[in-house]
């Protein structure tokens, strides 16, 4: 019976279940140890169901990769509500962002350790869905800069670093997160915002920290 239903399963479900089977077995064993056979096991189907489906491992893995970036970034965005003041904002996308990769730490761990490490076409999917989440988060700084500062023709690059900075700190902080026993999305997402808002705040109402005289003269 359960083969019968399993051959009348669409084509999307069973694939959803192969990428399952796939972002788990890559997440926890790493891309290069993992095999076709066990993705396949996991998944229960056949391993010539998943190449006449995906192609390669190769091919797996990419597909692996674009679906966990994609739900990771619209976990983001939706965890922003518009309307609310700049620190609410950057704290719930903060918290979006920790929550999702808490509840999905395979997922993650294809994003932050296994694609980046395997070269391209791999590396380049993440640094593309991290430049998404730069510029979402360029644009969360950059509308409170403008306001605080009241000069709507503050150029982004002003702020574009930090938030460069900002994810960059989020990604090893998530890394952390998962593997330190204890640590909730929501203590992490704490922890991140009182280390960038006292500096962000500050430099919105006009106070940088100063460089030394002899540097500041030197640029």
């Amino acid at each position: 019976m359960g083969a019968v239903k399993n051959k009348r399963m669409p084509r999307a479900v069973r694939e959803q279940q192969m990428l399952d089977a796939a972002v788990s077995t890559f997440g926890q064993r790493g891309y290069r140890a993992a095999s076709m056979d066990e993705i396949a096991e996991l998944a229960g189907v056949s391993k010539p169901l998943v190449y006449l489906y995906l192609n390669s491992k190769e091919d797996l893995f990419t597909a692996c990769i674009r679906r966990e970036a994609k739900a990771l970034t619209e976990a983001v965005r939706a965890g922003v509500r518009p309307g609310l003041p700049a620190d609410r904002q950057l704290w719930e996308g903060l918290r979006a962002f920790f929550t999702h990769t808490a509840e999905n730490p395979d997922g993650w761990a294809v994003l932050h350790l296994q694609a980046r490490t395997h070269g391209e076409p791999f590396a380049a999917e993440v640094a593309a869905m991290r430049e998404e989440l730069v510029v979402f988060v360029t644009q969360l700084i950059v509308v409170a800069a403008r306001e605080a500062h009241r000069d709507p023709s503050l150029p982004e690059r002003e702020v574009a670093g930090l938030a460069e900075a900002l994810v960059g700190a989020a990604e090893s902080l998530a890394a952390w997160a998962n593997a330190t026993p204890g640590v909730s999305a929501k203590q992490a997402a704490a922890t991140l915002m009182n280390f960038a808002w006292a500096g962000l705040g500050d430099l919105m109402e006009g106070r940088p920290w100063p460089l030394p005289v002899a540097e500041a003269r030197s640029e």
